[in-house]
């Protein structure tokens, strides 16, 4: 449940159903449909690339260097180790949700 000031969230189940309902689909097709775009996005981020989807917009990997940390319960700095983390940016799709605002 939702608590006072957090909004619902849309996840993927949501996704399959509704792509099962609008598509008169069943819901185990709906499912490897879902799975299979983002199995390709991901994919794809592993191989390096970006994916660019028109109208939504672009997922990529942002590497971010090793830095020193702190444990927050211990205040003990630890070192944190170079990662590369999937980042979406997103296109016309945010002047869409800002336009349906207005």
């Amino acid at each position: 449940m939702a608590k006072k000031n957090q909004q619902a969230s849309f996840i993927k189940s949501d996704l399959i159903q509704e792509l099962s309902q609008k598509h008169n689909t069943t819901k185990s097709m709906a499912t490897l449909i879902v799975d299979s775009i983002l199995d390709s996005i991901t994919n794809t981020l592993k191989k390096g690339n970006r994916v660019e989807i028109r109208g939504l917009g672009t997922f990529e990997l942002r590497e971010y260097e090793a830095y020193e940390g702190r444990n927050p319960q211990t205040g003990e700095k630890i070192q944190v180790k170079a990662k590369k983390l999937p980042f979406f940016k997103p296109g016309k799709f945010k002047d869409q949700i800002n336009k349906s605002r207005s």
